[in-house]
């Protein structure tokens, strides 16, 4: 990155943090590689190669405007279904970019942590992940959270059926259970839910993605694919997160009441009929 576009990135993330809340946490699906490539009649791995290099930028970004949690959707459960020679390649690229970056995400000051089933992957995988999660424990500007054979079926079948060994157990009774249950029991329990999703690609569906965290996360879709997103991509959207009225259930009324101080009326439904 030249002077120049240093200088005029860091107004722009100086103009981010003055007009609104950064979110703490951002999940990003990160998707259209391949068509990508496509489009510039290139293999499809030169898509995943070119996506890779986002990946580090926006990671970067992210933590210099004050993100303390980014989940980026990286191999999903589903993705094991692709042709053999693709998922050999995105694991080549995988184990390349643990072993790249890791002096970046210490010299970023950044904690690299995982959710999904990790055993899933090759065993060479699995090893420069732990290598790489333990080099950067003590990190505490961010968390880059990554999703690797994830889905949101996946965890939350786990988290139930870790759930019922409690109950049968005698541990916590049925009705016991609360949603902070459920929270607690997932891969994410450490992590608070991200307040922005931003899906690339153009693609209007959740994949299968945090489906329990993202119940009150802004959706941001953008057409632009994955290799193209840009840190002014990302400003763009944390922009319109800026700009939207966050309610949870409630009115714009009570939510300027909340902003003065005043707190919410709760009635219970004998009151109400």
């Amino acid at each position: 990155m030249s002077k120049k576009k240093n200088a005029s990135d860091e107004l722009a993330q100086e103009e981010l943090k003055k007009s609104g809340v950064i979110p703490t946490h951002i999940a990003i699906i990160m998707d259209g590689n391949g068509r990508w490539a496509k489009k510039k009649g290139l293999p499809r791995v030169a898509g995943h190669k070119r996506g890779v290099d986002t990946v580090r930028e926006i990671v970067e970004a992210c933590a210099q405007i004050g993100v303390k949690y980014l989940t980026l959707f990286t191999f999903s459960t589903e993705n094991w279904k692709r042709p053999k020679d693709e998922v050999s390649t995105l694991m080549r690229l995988l184990l390349k970019s643990l072993k790249d970056r890791v002096e970046e995400l210490n010299k970023n000051d950044i904690r690299l942590t995982t959710i999904g089933d990790i055993t899933e992957l090759p065993n060479v995988v699995q090893m420069q992940l732990q290598k790489d999660i333990e080099r950067t424990k003590n990190n505490k500007k961010m968390v880059l959270n990554l999703a690797l054979s994830y889905s949101g079926r996946w965890e939350l079948l786990q988290a139930m059926k870790s759930i019922s060994k409690l109950v049968a157990n005698g541990k916590i009774k049925p009705e016991e259970l609360k949603e902070e249950t459920i929270s607690n029991h997932l891969t994410t329990n450490k992590i608070p839910d991200p307040e922005l999703l931003i899906r690339t690609s153009g693609e209007f569906r959740v994949s299968n993605f945090l489906l329990w965290q993202i119940a009150y996360s802004e959706f941001v879709i953008t057409d632009v694919f994955w290799p193209d997103f840009s840190r002014e991509h990302l400003y763009d959207a944390v922009r319109q997160f800026q700009k939207r009225e966050r309610r949870f259930g409630r009115v714009s009324e009570q939510i300027k009441q909340n902003e003065k101080g005043l707190k919410d009326v709760h009635y219970s439904s004998k009151e109400i009929v």
